[in-house]
């Protein structure tokens, strides 16, 4: 019975560990996709920065591109395989990664461990991959208030004469009450992409 007992307890103490190397695995892989997810999403905002840039003061424009429906957004699952590999994932066919179809703006990704679980006493482990995905999404910060004055040069309501008249500097709102003024001539004062939109984690 002692025997038994102490045969048993080690092919416990077995198991315990090739599951605690398969939940380290599993650790890495879903580091690997929640980075690889939060780079491609954090790709697609940073590089509009240069359409806003170009169109500080077409308020279409920036209505659209607050609401988070900008025109030109990149793609950043090239970013996200970079940030795979450097968190030792797959980047053979097993990767994965794609814009989101339901309405978001955000990137899915989906991946594989380089390493194993490794060999051990239980079958096939040792070409067990772990797996795991994420999503990130771009989530908008800011909006035009109610009473913001948004005609454009030439609209209704101009005086004759007006119409080459340079836009006045219009004010965007963020969550916690910032206000920016959009101005060409004092482009230092703007606010960065990441002032405007958020990136985070959502459910796949």
């Amino acid at each position: 019975m002692y025997i038994t007992a102490v045969v048993g307890l080690l092919f416990l103490a077995l198991l315990y560990f090739v599951f605690g190397k398969a939940d380290v695995r599993r650790n890495e892989a879903q580091t690997a996709a929640d980075s690889a997810a939060l780079a491609a999403a954090m790709e697609s905002r940073d590089g509009l920065r240069t359409g806003f840039l170009d169109h500080l003061l077409d308020v279409n424009y920036l209505k659209d591109f607050l609401r988070g429906d900008p025109a030109g957004a990149a793609d950043g699952c090239d970013q996200a395989l970079r940030f795979a590999a450097r968190n030792d994932a797959r980047t053979d066919p097993t990767f994965v990664c794609h814009p989101l179809t339901d309405g978001r703006w955000g990137f899915a990704v989906q991946l594989q461990t380089q390493k194993t679980v490794g060999r051990s006493m239980l079958p096939g482990t040792e070409n067990q991959h772990a797996e795991a995905h994420a999503t990130a999404v771009v989530e908008p910060l800011c909006y035009f208030p109610p009473n913001e004055d948004t005609q454009q040069p030439g609209d209704q309501g101009q005086k004759p004469g007006e119409g080459d008249r340079k836009p006045s500097p219009v004010t965007i709102q963020c969550d916690g009450g910032k206000d920016w003024i959009i101005d060409p001539d004092h482009k230092d004062r703007l606010p960065d992409m990441s002032d405007l939109f958020r990136v985070r984690l959502a459910d796949h």
